[in-house]
């Protein structure tokens, strides 16, 4: 697979799985979208080898063989892999850091042994390799503002905490299916809810009230991540405020439904997220454009 195709398929992928997010990308500069599909092929890559319903091959085989090709990929090899060129290009490009992509896929290795976590501190242990990662991943690409670069990474780690959990709350009745839980059980224990309610599938009262608390704490993951948006150069930040307005509406989903996440999965409506994606078009147009006149200005 060409560089140009293994970009475009990453692209794809980031358009299949990924609407609120892909909608959002189009809202950065052309030179920036690739880079930001290449990072999502590659996480929805491996994630699908953890939760696809359809893989019917060993799983940790699968991983293994993932983790194998990256290496060879990163160094410089050719593995045939459709995603990796892409991917190993872009984190070529922007010296992303190596340590991030293997806290990827510790913790994509862990949900093929872990279904539970006892406590919040243990269910971030493993977000910070699912998605606080991702936001650092992302940084380098965001471009932060000359000398915002190392202020600029707990932002970024914060709203992939935001939109990991946010993911978690509207998920919970498919990833039940999977037999996972990734509502922690000292929290389901003071709200007194058992694994065997949801899995009943009714929305009690005391299964509203915890979902209501987790939507608080997933908010609060929101409004530290808001601080870094100035951090990010100007074309950047509608990209990441759409982002967040879209992943936001999805808790706007779930509260205005009653926290009933198990009869019904909470989606923006088609209509709010274009009107997002409008409300950022100017900002970003304005951007890009001053950008390019400063490129052109260069001698």
């Amino acid at each position: 697979m060409t560089l140009t195709a293994s970009y475009e398929l990453c692209r794809r992928l980031n358009a299949r799985h990924g609407r609120s997010y892909y909608l959002a990308t189009l809202l950065l500069p052309a030179w920036k979208r690739p880079h930001v599909h290449a990072l999502y092929g590659f996480a929805r890559y491996a994630d699908e080898i953890v939760d696809s319903f359809t893989m019917t091959g060993d799983r940790e085989r699968a991983l293994d063989g993932l983790t194998t090709r990256l290496t060879t990929t990163l160094g410089g090899g050719t593995t045939g892999d459709p995603v990796l060129p892409a991917f190993a290009q872009t984190v070529r490009s922007f010296g992303i850091d190596h340590g991030d992509i293997e806290a990827f896929l510790r913790s994509m290795r862990t949900d093929l042994t872990v279904t539970r976590y006892a406590t919040y501190d243990d269910l971030l242990v493993y977000m910070e390799g699912s998605a606080a990662v991702i936001g650092t991943m992302m940084l380098p690409v965001l471009e932060p503002l000359p000398g915002m670069e190392d202020k600029a990474r707990e932002p970024a780690r914060q709203l992939g905490l935001a939109f990991q959990l946010t993911n978690f709350l509207r998920d919970v009745a498919e990833d039940l299916e999977r037999g996972r839980v990734y509502l922690p059980l000292e929290d389901l224990d003071e709200f007194g809810v058992k694994v065997a309610d949801l899995e009943r599938g009714a929305a009690t009262p005391a299964l509203r009230e915890l979902l209501a608390f987790q939507t608080r704490r997933a908010r609060e993951h929101y409004a530290r991540a808001e601080e870094g948006f100035d951090m990010l150069t100007p074309s950047s930040r509608p990209c990441i405020r759409a982002a967040f307005q879209l992943y936001g509406g999805i808790l706007d989903r779930i509260e205005a439904a009653r926290y009933d996440v198990l009869g019904a999965r909470a989606v923006v409506p088609r209509r709010r997220r274009l009107a997002i994606f409008a409300r950022h078009l100017f900002a970003a147009s304005a951007a890009d454009r001053a950008e390019r006149r400063l490129i052109a200005e260069f001698p």
